[in-house]
C-alpha cells in the first residue's frame, strides 16, 4: 500500500484498507437520477463516488447532489481546467484529471491553485488510449510508457504545491495493468487507485476486473479500487467487495465455502450451498461456513469453519466449531442446518 495517505472527505485513502469506487452512469446534471443512482450505490457499499463533467450545468449539480448523499464526490474532468475549477467550487471532494489534455502547463496550474485553496485531492489518471505521443513514439504502448506519463503529470501539480495526489495506470489489458502499477508502486509513494479500464460486459468483464485487481491486492498494490463494467454500477461495487474478500482485506462478512460436487454428491448440496448464500449475503459477521457433499473432504473442511456440513445418501454430518456436533437424516439435514445457522447469525 502506498506510504502518503490522502483524504477524500471522510475517506482517507493509504491506510491499508482499499475503499470502493464506482461511477455514476446518468448526467450528472439530471441531479434527481444521478442521487436515486448513488443511494443505490450506498447501500451497495460504495465509499466513493465518481460523476462526469461535461458541461457547465454538470458542475453546478454537483452541489446539489452534495447535499442529498453521504459518501465523498469525485468529479471528473476532461478538456477543461474551467470546468474543474467549477466542479471544486461548487463541492467536489477531489477532481479526477489528466493534465495532458487540459491545455497546457496554464491549465494545469489554474487546477493546481483551485485544489490547494479548496484543499482537496486530485487524481492523476493515465491510460493506454491517452499517452502522451512523445511517450508513446518512445515506450510504445507499454507500462514505461503509462508510469512515465502519469509520474510526469504529478510533477506538473507537484511544481505548484500539490501533495494529496492519487495516481492511476490503467490499460484495458489485464497483464499490461498488472505491471504498470507494479511499476508505479516501486516509484512513487502516491495512492494508488487501481482497476482495469473499459474490461467490458457480464462475465468476461468481471474476471478481467478480478484477475488485474486481485492479482495487485495480493501484492499489497491499491488503496482505492473500481470494477469497470459495462453494466449496472451496483455489479461493480459488489464485484469489488466480492475481490476484497478473496484477497484477504474485508473480514466482516459470512464467507460460504461449498463443494463443487461431483459423481460422488448424493445429496443436494450444490442446491444447499445456494440456499445459504442466499440467506447470509446481507450479514456483517465474520463466520466461515461450510457446505460440502461427501467423505473425501468434507468432514476436513467442515471442521475448518464455524459451521459445516458433509453429507451422503443416508444422513449428514453438522460440524460446528470443529466438532462433529450432530448426525441427522439427509432428508431433514437442511432444516436443522439452517437452525443451528439462524442461532449463530443471531
Amino acid at each position: 500500500m502506498a506510504k502518503k495517505t490522502v483524504a477524500v472527505g471522510g475517506v482517507v485513502l493509504g491506510t491499508g484498507t482499499p475503499a470502493v469506487q464506482s461511477m455514476t452512469k446518468v448526467k450528472t446534471s439530471d441531479a434527481e437520477s444521478c442521487v436515486a443512482q448513488i443511494h443505490r450505490l450506498e447501500g451497495a457499499g460504495c465509499d466513493i463516488i465518481r460523476v462526469s463533467v461535461l458541461d457547465e450545468e454538470d458542475a453546478r449539480a454537483i452541489a446539489q447532489i452534495k447535499d442529498k448523499i453521504h459518501i465523498p464526490l469525485v468529479a471528473d474532468i476532461h478538456f477543461s481546467a474551467r470546468l474543474a475549477v467549477l466542479a471544486a467550487e461548487h463541492g467536489a471532494d477531489k477532481l479526477r484529471v489528466n493534465p495532458g489534455n487540459l491545455g497546457g502547463e496554464k491549465e494545469v496550474k489554474l487546477v493546481a491553485d483551485c485544489v490547494r485553496a479548496h484543499k482537496i485531492p486530485v487524481r492523476v489518471g493515465a491510460n493506454t488510449g491517452s499517452i502522451e505521443k512523445v511517450l508513446y513514439e518512445k515506450y510504445g504502448r507499454s507500462e514505461r510508457a503509462l508510469v512515465e506519463s502519469a509520474l510526469m503529470q504529478a510533477a506538473l501539480f507537484e511544481k505548484y504545491g500539490v501533495s494529496d495526489i492519487v495516481l492511476s495506470v490503467k490499460a484495458s489489458d489485464v497483464p499490461l495493468t498488472v505491471r504498470a502499477y507494479r511499476e508505479a508502486a516501486r516509484r512513487s509513494d502516491h495512492p494508488l487507485h487501481i482497476g482495469v479500464t473499459e474490461a467490458g460486459f457480464g462475465d468476461s468483464g468481471l474476471v478481467k476486473g478480478a484477475a488485474g485487481i486481485g492479482a495487485l491486492l495480493v501484492d499489497g498494490i491499491g488503496d482505492t479500487v473500481r470494477v469497470s463494467l459495462s453494466d449496472d454500477p451496483v455489479k461493480e461495487v459488489e464485484a469489488a467487495h466480492a475481490i476484497l474478500r478473496a484477497c484477504g482485506l474485508e473480514q466482516d462478512f459470512v464467507e460460504v465455502i461449498s463443494c463443487p460436487t461431483c459423481g460422488r454428491c448424493e445429496y443436494d448440496c450444490a442446491g444447499l450451498a445456494r440456499r445459504v448464500s442466499e440467506r447470509v449475503k446481507e450479514a456483517k459477521k465474520p463466520l466461515k461456513v461450510a457446505v460440502m457433499g461427501c467423505v473425501v473432504n468434507g468432514p476436513g473442511e467442515a471442521r475448518e469453519c464455524d459451521l459445516g456440513i458433509a453429507g451422503g445418501r443416508d444422513f449428514c454430518v453438522i460440524f460446528q466449531k470443529g466438532e462433529e456436533n450432530e448426525r441427522v437424516r439427509t432428508e431433514d439435514a437442511e432444516g436443522a442446518f439452517f437452525a443451528r445457522l439462524e442461532k449463530i447469525l443471531q
